[in-house]
């Protein structure tokens, strides 16, 4: 599948390729806050509620055959490391907000994932795009390290607002902080602002 570069995020943003206080690397570290969790295939869901018009729920199979595409993007950790130039498979996140009817009191949505880790993006900044649910890295079938069988890939914020293991989302009228935020991470997120702590 042919990839759409989406590497220029930086010029929106005014700033270099590698944001400031960021090295490049060619690696992937593993970073979660409990290690990696369990999951069956056959009992996996991905639901969608909240502030909706339709709620959702689907299996790994019926979530990879939604429509997607291949993107070419940076990853940037707030623990200072980027990898440039990923290549994610999977849904851009419009095609879900599509497929449910989204209220418009909605201002925010929050990610869960299957070891509990939370994180939220206002709606504006998940219409993007460059924000994907993805299933698939440069290529193979996304590594459970790397959040298998699906994770979020946020790449114009730092990866913390990208969550891992992902199994749901809730669109909500008001902001909640995500498990990070609320232990004193930024909740804005800007690489090129280095908005790494509250």
């Amino acid at each position: 599948m042919e990839s759409t570069d989406m590497t220029e995020v930086h010029k929106e943003f005014g700033g270099d390729r590698v944001p400031p206080g960021q090295r490049e690397t060619e690696a992937f570290p593993v970073l979660s806050k409990d290690g990696v969790p369990s999951w069956e295939p056959a009992s996996w869901r991905f639901r969608v509620r909240g502030a909706v018009e339709r709620e959702l729920s689907l299996s790994l199979s019926e979530f990879r055959s939604l429509p997607h595409e291949t993107q070419r993007q940076d990853f940037h950790c707030v623990t200072g490391w980027s990898r440039l130039g990923c290549e994610f498979t999977g849904v851009r996140f419009p095609t879900i907000v599509e497929r449910v009817g989204v209220a418009d009191a909605v201002e925010s949505v929050t990610f869960s994932a299957l070891d509990g880790y939370t994180t939220s993006l206002p709606l504006s900044d998940c219409l993007r795009e460059d924000v994907l649910f993805a299933w698939a890295l440069d290529g193979e079938p996304l590594p459970d390290e790397h959040g298998g069988p699906l994770r979020v890939v946020t790449p114009h914020k730092y990866a913390y607002k990208g969550a891992k293991w992902v199994t749901g989302i809730e669109f909500r009228t008001e902001h909640e902080r995500g498990y990070w935020e609320k232990r004193g991470y930024s909740d804005a997120a800007n690489p090129w602002r280095e908005d790494r702590y509250s």
